[in-house]
């Protein structure tokens, strides 16, 4: 899913995509949001492994 469909879905422009960021800084603040960050990269990640993990042990017990 590229950038462009997932804003679509959305129905965001360029200027709604950027008050909302301006929101969320205002929101969090500027040291708050790389931490913030961090922590959803983390999560994805984590989620992917438990994805990943599941996808193969169904694949073992289903052949």
């Amino acid at each position: 899913m590229t950038v462009n469909t997932f804003l679509a879905i959305f129905g965001l422009g360029g200027t709604e995509l950027i008050v909302v960021l301006a929101i969320v800084l205002l929101l969090f603040g500027a040291t708050r949001i790389p931490q913030l960050a961090k922590g959803l990269g983390q999560g994805i990640g984590e989620f992917r492994k438990a994805a990943r993990e599941t996808g193969e042990e169904n694949s073992k017990t289903n052949p």
